[in-house]
């Protein structure tokens, strides 16, 4: 064993006199992640070379390289750092010495695992019935996509597909579940995750079975995928998915889908497919505005009081607290409350402010808010235009692009809700908003000048 390891670090560079040892590297992969995940994964991963700050792996197949980044990588680069602190990436290449081939691969592979596919359609879903239309909170934020949810259960195939987008913990999911629990009542509905979506295409292909993966997917009346961006970079997977999706336009059956961005802001997927999950009605979920996350918080603590028959001594002065300074999603603003009520019913005292801002100091980063009022001071003395003037109904050139950039940071930096930030350039309609972020946003990515003012402003708002 000695000897081994005496020979894999030759192939080291000696920038540093400590090397890492790999066969250390793997016990640890073993007890951090599982027998189950090493066996299937990891210990086909062999070091190929060490430099500083990053090492470069080498794993048998593509396919294990794409599997690995997309489960695991952040984990391993975690990892490695509690053996080398300076190594900050990973690189993976497929290396001859480690190739096997696909027989090889599935011999002890996780997907030897996965519940064979069955003849009813209802062992592939995953509804949680917590997750309805009744339970999900509407906002200014979300009322667009929550509206559209409800009319696909009106009147299936209406919009099709309903491509669901934003970022992640913002409701997603729950309006997928609540679509396939409506559903459910009346017809097939089929709900499942793109990454399952995967894990049963590769099933098949090794098996030789992609006969019946192709009939069983295509068999529902309603198709409901989440997580889209999942297929980016996969070409096999994208190629079924693609001829999926039209099997099932094709006979009117209705598909659902959710994505973390736009469909043409998919990188790495066939413009064919991007063009089809744009062919339908598109519609986003932003960021919560304060009045949302206000109602969350309250049915989320009359929740509680339900279930468990007490008071939670959560304030309101500490409700708006909480919602103010959360700043990313619902799921972090869930967190934040359930480590605030428990503080509470430990020490059996209504908290303050104060104790708040200790408890949740970790979380909270106490800089200072930006508002509309101060993006639009900061943008028309940028431009060394009176705020009057920028505010008015004048669509002269000196003064609607200042308007749309203002708009555009509006957007970007605060949590208002397009109608709201509309409201406050002088009653604009929320669609002014939309025209405004398009037109910044590809002037942006174009024009040096633009960029710079627009990097400039930033700046400008983040250390007033």
């Amino acid at each position: 064993m000695e000897k081994k390891s005496i020979k894999t670090q030759e192939i080291f560079s000696n920038e540093e006199e400590k090397t890492l040892v790999w066969e250390n590297i793997q016990n640890a992969f073993e007890k951090n992640f599982g027998s189950e995940v090493y066996s299937s994964w990891l210990k086909n991963i062999s070091l190929l070379k060490e430099y500083n700050d990053y090492l470069v792996l080498g794993v048998p197949t593509r396919f294990f390289r794409d599997w690995i980044v997309s489960r695991y990588l952040d984990k391993i680069l975690s990892l490695l750092k509690t053996f080398k602190n300076t190594i900050n990436r990973v690189e993976f290449k497929i290396s001859e010495e480690n190739r096997v081939t696909t027989t090889d691969i599935f011999k002890d592979n996780a997907f030897n695992k996965v519940t064979e596919i069955k003849d009813s359609i209802l062992n592939y879903n995953r509804l949680n019935p917590n997750l309805n239309f009744d339970s999900f909170v509407a906002g200014s934020s979300n009322e667009i996509a929550l509206s559209s949810s409800k009319k696909v259960c009106e009147q299936v195939s209406r919009y099709n597909p309903l491509y669901i987008y934003g970022g992640v913990g913002l409701g997603k999911t729950h309006l997928l579940n609540a679509i396939g629990l409506e559903l459910e009542k009346k017809t097939k509905v089929m709900f499942i995750s793109a990454e399952r979506f995967m894990y049963h295409f590769i099933k098949s292909i090794k098996k030789n079975d992609m006969v019946n993966f192709k009939d069983f997917f295509r068999q529902s009346s309603v198709f409901i995928i989440d997580d889209i961006q999942f297929i980016r970079g996969k070409e096999g997977l994208q190629e079924e998915f693609f001829h999926t999706f039209n099997s099932l336009i094709d006979k009117s059956s209705q598909v659902i889908i959710s994505a973390d961005r736009a469909p043409m802001k998919l990188d790495r997927v066939q413009e064919r497919i991007k063009s089809r999950l744009a062919g339908g009605l598109v519609v986003d979920i932003d960021t919560p505005d304060l009045d949302l996350k206000i109602k969350i918080i309250k049915k989320r603590l009359q929740d509680i009081e339900n279930q468990f028959k007490e008071s939670s001594n959560i304030s309101e002065e500490v409700i708006n607290f909480i919602a103010t300074e959360s700043k990313t999603n619902i799921r972090e603003l869930i967190g934040v409350l359930n480590r605030v009520i428990t503080f509470s019913r430990i020490h059996k005292k209504e908290l303050t402010i104060s104790d708040c801002k200790n408890i949740l100091k970790d979380v909270f980063n106490q800089a200072k808010i930006i508002t509309v009022d101060k993006i639009q001071n900061v943008v028309s003395n940028f431009f060394n235009i009176p705020l009057a003037e920028m505010l008015s109904q004048r669509r002269s050139r000196p003064l609607a692009r200042p308007r749309q950039i203002a708009m555009y940071l509006a957007k970007k930096m605060t949590t208002r809700s397009l109608p709201e930030i509309g409201r406050r350039f002088a009653n604009r309609d929320h669609t002014t908003v939309i025209h405004a972020v398009k037109t910044i946003t590809r002037l942006s990515e174009k024009d040096d000048e633009m960029r710079k003012n627009i990097e400039q402003l930033r700046s400008l708002l983040l250390e007033e």
